[in-house]
């Protein structure tokens, strides 16, 4: 018999986000039925890819600690890979590459240890003063400012950014007696893509006024408090069942998040467009790339961990 590793409440959550996507998949099937002569195969597919996506992070989630962290490691991994690919790197920093592989699963280890002091330094310090080391022993010079920072950003995005989302799961358990670290890191989740579908549907509703047309032309202003005040709406009723939040702080929480989520979105919208690509890449069909769909997590993963480290996790 598998024991699970997460609290009823989890479970139950999950069987709701289930539930929506069934529903989605009902009314897409139903909008197809109606409308026999237009395509729907981008919102099929979009739908298709949740799916997926969702079975495997609840597989993740609910199994084992140590296969949640191997995971969110495989995310940070090909997160950093679809940067990389899209990123142009000098020829003489490929073996360079390879240590910033390498920090990945060693920034997942200090998780698994449980080591805050390191988890929170490795990256912004000591790989920060290591990389531009090791492109200086090479002895190539040229672009060397650019290549060194465009290395660094990468790895504080894809890997540092991103990691704070599975240190959540190290936090101790009897601080959240309701959900415990994966009923955190569900809540987290749940509602920075929430919020990317809500600003995405009322941007489509309502959208009249752009808020960044050159960097990204369909965010509106109307999607963007659409989705703050549905997202902030989402957190007042979803946190007592799986976090410690108290009423005030789950609304605090329900502004964070989508704002955060929003910036996150619109500066991989500009790394994009700075080098002249619509996708990060092809690996989820209706979606794009990894980078992508974490474009958010990026920003809410740090400030939510920090806030509910501060008010609820203190030693």
């Amino acid at each position: 018999m598998i024991n699970l590793a997460v609290k009823p409440n989890v479970i139950w959550a999950v069987g709701g986000i289930f539930s929506l996507l069934l529903l989605a998949s009902i009314i897409v099937s139903l909008l197809q039925w109606r409308n026999p002569h237009k395509d729907y195969r981008e919102l099929r597919l979009r739908v298709n890819s949740w799916w997926g996506m969702i079975i495997v992070f609840t597989l993740a989630m609910v199994l084992n600690r140590r296969l949640s962290l191997v995971f969110f490691g495989m995310v940070s991994f090909l997160a950093l890979k679809e940067y990389l690919s899209l990123i142009p790197t000098r020829r003489a920093d490929r073996r360079v590459l390879v240590w910033a592989y390498l920090s990945i699963p060693l920034q997942y280890y200090w998780i698994h240890q449980e080591w805050y002091g390191m988890f929170i330094i490795f990256i912004p310090v000591y790989a920060f003063l290591f990389m531009p080391m090791r492109m200086v022993m090479i002895g190539e010079t040229k672009e060397f400012l650019r290549a060194a920072s465009t290395l660094h950003w990468g790895l504080m995005v894809t890997v540092f950014s991103l990691s704070h989302l599975s240190f959540l799961l190290a936090l101790p358990e009897d601080r959240n007696p309701m959900g415990g670290g994966a009923g955190l890191v569900l809540f987290l989740v749940f509602l920075t893509e929430f919020n990317d579908v809500a600003q995405y549907v009322w941007g489509k509703l309502l959208g009249r006024h752009k808020i960044v047309p050159k960097v990204s032309p369909n965010k509106t202003w109307e999607g963007f408090l659409g989705g703050v005040a549905t997202t902030l709406l989402c957190a007042w009723l979803i946190a007592p069942f799986l976090t410690p939040l108290s009423m005030p702080h789950s609304l605090i929480i329900g502004i964070i998040i989508p704002i955060a989520g929003f910036v996150g979105d619109v500066v991989i919208s500009a790394v994009k467009r700075d080098i002249g690509v619509k996708d990060s890449g092809s690996l989820l069909p209706g979606h794009g790339g990894i980078l992508d769909r974490i474009d958010s997590l990026t920003y809410t993963a740090p400030l939510f961990f920090h806030f509910m480290r501060y008010f609820y996790f203190q030693s």
